[in-house]
Parts: structure tokens; C-alpha cells; sequence
């Protein structure tokens, strides 16, 4: 599986990193084409599924994603996320660690495994190349308040 990692500093404190970097709504508006479909009643909490379908008109595809680790920052520690991916076309997971800074602000751990169906292993380095891009973009945006 094609391994993705991102490392990123910002001046918002934990909390308010972690509201912005779970807003799953807002993650669909970050990526070219998607749109997030959330498919349990808010809060998020473990257990919560969602839909990022990516595509245009009928060619689709859906990264359908569930909550399986919740643990939101308090003041001076850490919070982290886990996502495991339930597609038909994407597999994998995904983890976002936020952790306080001592010079204040936090730093963002982002880090992704995924598996498209059906292309070929010799494409990984292309893939992970790919969402590191990506995800690298939407993580910076999702930081803009």
C-alpha cells in the first residue's frame, strides 16, 4: 500500500486545528471534484461513516470511510483520528495526530494508507506521490479559517 506522510506546523492550538481538520464536510469542498457525504447523525464520534465521492457526472467513485479511533485534543495533549477505508475502490486508512506545541500553535500528523482496486503495485510511488500532493493541499486549506 502506498504510504503517505505529512508533517505541517500552524498557530492554531490543538482544538481548534482538530475542529477544523474534522470538519469531514469541509474535506470534499479541499479536493478537485469530491464532495463528502456524511451518513450518521453529528457529533463524530466512533462509529461515524462517511463518503468522499470523487468524479464528474456518472464516472464516480467513493472513499467511503469510518471513525474507528476518537480521541479529540485536550489542553496539552495530544488528539488523534483514525479512518478506515470501507470502499469498493479505495482501502486503506487514514490518521490525523495533532499535537501541542510548547512555542504554542501544533503540529499535524497526517498519515494515509491507501489501496485503489484494480491498479497495478508498480504504481505506489505514483499514487503516494500523488496524495501526498493532494492531501498536502487540503491540509493547508482546511487551516484557513
Amino acid at each position: 500500500m502506498p504510504a503517505i506522510r505529512i508533517i505541517h506546523r500552524t498557530s492554531f492550538p490543538p482544538v481548534e486545528a482538530w475542529s477544523m481538520l474534522t470538519d469531514w464536510e469541509r474535506h470534499g469542498a479541499q479536493v478537485p471534484l469530491t464532495r463528502t457525504i456524511i451518513e450518521t447523525p453529528s457529533p463524530t464520534h466512533v462509529g461515524t461513516i462517511f463518503t468522499a465521492r470523487t468524479g464528474v457526472s456518472r464516472i464516480t467513485f467513493d472513499d467511503r470511510m469510518e471513525v474507528v479511533v476518537w480521541r479529540p485534543p485536550t489542553e496539552g495533549s495530544p488528539g488523534e483520528v483514525r479512518l478506515e477505508k470501507r470502499g469498493r475502490a479505495v482501502t486503506g486508512w487514514a490518521e490525523i495526530e495533532i499535537r501541542p506545541l510548547a512555542t504554542g500553535g501544533s503540529e499535524v500528523h497526517w498519515r494515509e494508507e491507501l489501496r485503489l482496486r484494480g491498479l497495478p503495485r508498480a504504481l505506489d510511488p505514483l499514487v503516494a506521490a500523488a496524495g501526498r500532493l493532494l492531501f498536502g493541499r487540503a491540509l493547508v486549506r482546511l487551516l484557513r479559517p
